[in-house]
């Protein structure tokens, strides 16, 4: 059920918001033992917050938007009381002293945070299985991966343990885990949302997003977590939209944009392709005008992206050093030496290596061939935006080459996993919104994703031809039965 649906049996009293909250956790303790979604399950605080919820509800008071909605995090965000590991060895008992401004947010909104989710370490992965504590499983198939980074955060909302939840995205990490799930996961405009108490990867591409099984329910959160916070000065002052206000309104007219290099993929499965343009045709119905255009350098994006996302990586982990917190290796006698090691035992293969590109990228010698010219590649990668967005009014792409991978099918080529990336990262470069929605299934019924872009800061017009397309498509209606899929 969607939020709005909660809500209104929340208000009637044909449902406690402790009766709704017990459900989701009794499903987390049946299910999830499988899954592995979740880190940590919030049962107590959820538990009491809810109890509160009841007694403010039965005695008249006014409840804010998310009242009594149990929500999951993504287990890169702080939360004061309670451990944040990145899915790391580096932070297995950091304990943070402070709550992200998101976090607080949905506390403030009365949302029940029921939980931390898994992802890949340090949010360094696309396939959650690089988390130290074990790999996600996709809840259409368990043999297959749910994607990543934050695939614990798309899979607990896939199996209906929790109504949405939030992820972060550097490169795709919250729209090719909601593609392999079979939900909506949405990325705002960089400096929408706040960052502050987000777990540092790369800063100039983390942004932090709802998953959801409705773009209505993606809007409703996205509602509660953005604005400005002076606490991050990459945060935009800006007046938050009513995101959801013109769902209603006729797309008629609109211009949507088939971006050519997408779909001359060599990498590009043909049913995922003919799933995205059935899904365009969709929305030609609906009165839109499908126009092709060409992004020149959108191809480059993932080259450019694995030199910047590393060199910001090498500097935001320079302080897991074992001295001021996190783990810390006992065995050496001075300083260097402890740090070293604590780093070799601390982090994960994926991390170290993005480390050492990273390190070597800002080098003396090789900064400008590298760093400098990855910069300005991404600048002309904004640039073909820019003109694209001079011709239409939203960008439409596959969201992910392939559906959801068998576990362990790219354990040894890091390359083939990286290119999972290869439609979603150009949005990041450039700072745009974008989401993923389910378009429809492969022979092997997994979901394929849908991804839609739109310019700076239009995420109304983004989330309004999301919701339209998704009302006439009605994809998930008539969804197959995956292992842990509710009906």
């Amino acid at each position: 059920m969607s939020i709005s649906e909660w809500r209104k049996k929340l208000v009637l009293g044909e449902v406690s918001s402790l009766e709704l909250v017990e459900e989701y956790l009794l499903r987390i303790k049946s299910v999830d033992q499988k899954l592995n979604s979740f880190l940590f399950v919030n049962e107590e605080k959820a538990k009491a917050r809810a109890k509160q919820i009841d007694e403010e509800r039965s005695a008249g008071k006014s409840l804010p938007p998310l009242a009594g909605i149990p929500i999951a995090i993504k287990d890169n965000l702080c939360t004061k009381g309670i451990k944040t590991t990145c899915s790391s060895n580096m932070l297995s008992n950091f304990v943070s002293p402070y709550e992200s401004t998101v976090t607080q947010r949905l506390w403030d909104a009365g949302a029940l945070l029921v939980g931390k989710t898994n992802l890949d370490e340090f949010a360094m992965g696309s396939s959650t299985e690089t988390s130290a504590f074990g790999t996600t499983l996709n809840p259409w198939d368990i043999e297959r991966v749910p994607g990543g980074s934050s695939g614990g955060s798309a899979a607990a909302v896939a199996a209906g343990l929790c109504v949405a939840s939030l992820g972060s995205d550097t490169g795709g990490s919250i729209r090719q885990p909601a593609s392999f799930c079979g939900v909506v996961g949405l990325k705002p405009t960089y400096g929408r949302v706040s960052r502050w108490g987000l777990v540092a990867f790369a800063s100039s591409l983390d942004q932090v997003g709802p998953f959801a099984r409705s773009v209505a329910d993606a809007a409703d959160v996205l509602q509660v977590i953005a604005g400005n916070d002076t606490k991050d000065s990459t945060c935009l002052d800006l007046p938050v939209p009513n995101f959801a206000g013109s769902f209603e309104k006729p797309i008629r007219g609109l211009k949507v944009g088939l971006i050519k290099e997408c779909f001359d993929q060599e990498g590009l499965d043909q049913e995922v392709k003919k799933s995205v343009l059935r899904a365009a045709h969709q929305l030609e119905e609906l009165g839109v005008e499908l126009i092709e255009v060409s992004c020149p350098r959108f191809n480059d994006g993932i080259a450019t992206y694995y030199v910047i996302a590393p060199s910001e990586a090498s500097a935001n982990l320079a302080r897991y050093d074992g001295v001021k917190y996190g783990s810390r290796s006992e065995e050496e006698d001075n300083l260097v030496a402890m740090t070293s090691s604590t780093r070799a035992m601390s982090f994960g293969q994926e991390v170290q290596r993005r480390i050492l590109i990273g390190t070597y990228a800002l080098s003396a010698g090789y900064f400008d061939a590298y760093y400098k010219k990855a910069q300005q590649v991404r600048t002309l990668i904004c640039r073909d935006f820019e003109n694209a967005f001079k011709k239409v009014d939203v960008l439409l792409t596959p969201t992910s080459p392939t559906t959801a991978f068998k576990a362990g099918a790219h354990e040894n080529n890091p390359l083939s996993m990286y290119l999972s990336d290869l439609l979603t990262i150009p949005a990041n470069l450039a700072g745009l919104p974008a989401i993923s929605l389910p378009c429809g299934f492969d022979h092997s019924e997994l979901p394929i994703g849908l991804q839609l872009i739109g310019n700076v800061l239009e995420e109304e017009r983004l989330l309004q031809v999301a919701h339209q397309y998704e009302q006439i498509s009605n994809v998930m209606k008539n969804r197959p039965k995956g292992d842990f899929i509710p009906g």
